[in-house]
Formats: structure tokens, sequence, C-alpha cells
């Protein structure tokens, strides 16, 4: 047990030097921040004002649409899904007879593992965001108009800005195109519409949901990049952007798809390194 231990303080140190020696990308730099910024001041002025009001108009006309999938972007049944999947993984690592199967339970559960922080994580941060901003909603726009902010006003008609939803979308999205990189264009369109079903049924101004999905993006992309420091389910290209170690096992993935075989090695494994 004691040697065991050691192997194992061991591999975390080879980590910890690993991850000293890497670098953030660009993608976590100021750049990203100054184009989501004036992209949202661009929403603010050109389009809150016009959708907000066309919305009113037009609600019955566009509110079921946008009612049917705007529940996507609820982040309980992912958080959910996520936490049993990780429950499932880890029984299958402890209960596998042999090692390569455990690297696919490991492996498996290091992609649950992070899901739930890119949600969980981003989660929290816009709804803390949107309690002290305080931006009402734009159910409140013919009495207050689109720029009323009340800090700390400790109601949901004045949390708008960034939206939650659109977060958790954005979020969610973006982890899995990181994680199925085939499949990332349909990751965006999906999530650009689940997102914009919040301006549709009325509980967003589009500023508020493009800054939801860039927040929600920029914390899958940074989570992504710490999983690299540490040589988890991502390494760092040489950009600094994060791309899959391994490709996640899934027969719906085109052949023609083919992605780098890293060396991986067990904690307290003596035997020469699994390739993948």
């Amino acid at each position: 047990m004691q040697i065991s231990m050691a192997r194992v303080m061991d591999g975390l140190a080879r980590r910890r030097r690993r991850c000293k020696a890497a670098s953030f990308s660009a993608c976590c730099s100021r750049s990203w921040a100054f184009v989501v910024f004036n992209l949202v001041l661009l929403a603010l002025f050109l389009l809150d004002g016009p959708v907000a009001a066309y919305i009113r108009v037009h609600r019955l006309e566009v509110r079921p649409v946008g009612s049917v999938i705007t529940d996507f972007g609820q982040s309980g049944w992912i958080l959910a899904a996520s936490l049993l999947i990780c429950a499932e993984a880890y029984l299958a690592y402890r209960l596998s007879p042999s090692c390569r199967r455990r690297f696919q339970a490991a492996f498996v559960g290091h992609m649950a593992l992070y899901v739930f922080l890119c949600v969980a994580l981003s989660g929290v941060t816009a709804n803390l965001l949107k309690r002290v901003i305080g931006r009402a909603r734009p159910v409140l726009y013919d009495q207050l108009g689109m720029l009323s902010l009340n800090f700390f006003a400790g109601s949901s008609r004045f949390e708008s800005f960034p939206s939650g939803h659109a977060t958790t979308i954005g979020a969610f999205m973006m982890a899995m195109a990181l994680l199925a990189p085939p499949f990332r264009l349909v990751f965006l369109v999906m999530g650009l519409w689940l997102g914009f079903s919040r301006v549709i049924v009325g509980a967003h101004y589009p500023s508020d949901v493009i800054a939801g999905l860039a927040l929600g993006a920029w914390f899958s992309l940074v989570i992504a990049i710490l999983f690299s420091r540490h040589r988890l389910l991502f390494r760092q290209t040489g950009e600094g952007w994060p791309l899959l170690r391994r490709p996640v096992p899934l027969s719906l993935l085109p052949p023609s798809i083919t992605y780098p075989k890293p060396a991986f090695r067990l904690y307290g494994s003596s035997s020469a390194s699994i390739r993948t």
C-alpha cells in the first residue's frame, strides 16, 4: 500500500512539473474578451431594442417555436447525467480485469468530469454575474427600457445579463465540439438555436445570449487547456489549443477522421507504455 501510494505521488509530481512547462493559448487572452465585448455592444445598440419590440408584438406566433427547445438549456439534466457517467466509469475502472478496460473506463470518466466542470463552473459564474448586474428582462422593456440596471436586486425579473441558459448551452456545445471535432459544425448550429431560443420566448435580449454563449464556450476552452496541462483527456497543439488525446469511442465518427495516438502510462505500472 505504501509503495503504491508512493508511485501515485510520484506520478502527480511529474504531472505538476509538466504543468509548469505548459502555457495557455491565445484563446484565453484578452483578445477573446475584446471580441466578445464588441459583439455584445453591437447587439446592445442595434438588436436588443428592435428584437424586443418585435417579440412583444409577435409573441403568439414565435413563442411556441422557442418553447419547444429552450428547456434543453437547463443545466440540471447535464450535471446529473455527467455525474452518473462518472460513477459508472469509476465502478468499471475498479471492477475491470484488464488494463485496457481500465483505461477505457478512465477515459470515459474524464470526459464526463470535463463536461460536468464546464457546465457547473460556467453556470455558477453566470448566476453570480446576473445577480450582481441586475439587468431588467425584456418583460420590463416598456416600463424600464433595455438599459435598466438594478444591482443586487434579488429578483429574477432583474437577472437578464448574461443568460444562464445560454451559458450552459455554450459550455456544453463547446465541450462536445472539443470531444467530437467531426461534429463541431452541428454543435455550433445547435448552440445558436438553443441559445437564441431564449430571445424567442422573450426571456432575454440578444446581447444577453451572446454574452452567455461566449462565457460558457470560454470556460470549456479554459478547462480543456487545464486538463491538457495535466495530460488528462487533451493535449496542447503548438499554438496552445486543446486537442483530444485519443478518439471518442463512437461508431458514428467518420472513419476518415484521424487522431494523434500518444502514449499513456498508468500510475504505479512498471510495464511499457500502452498505445491507443
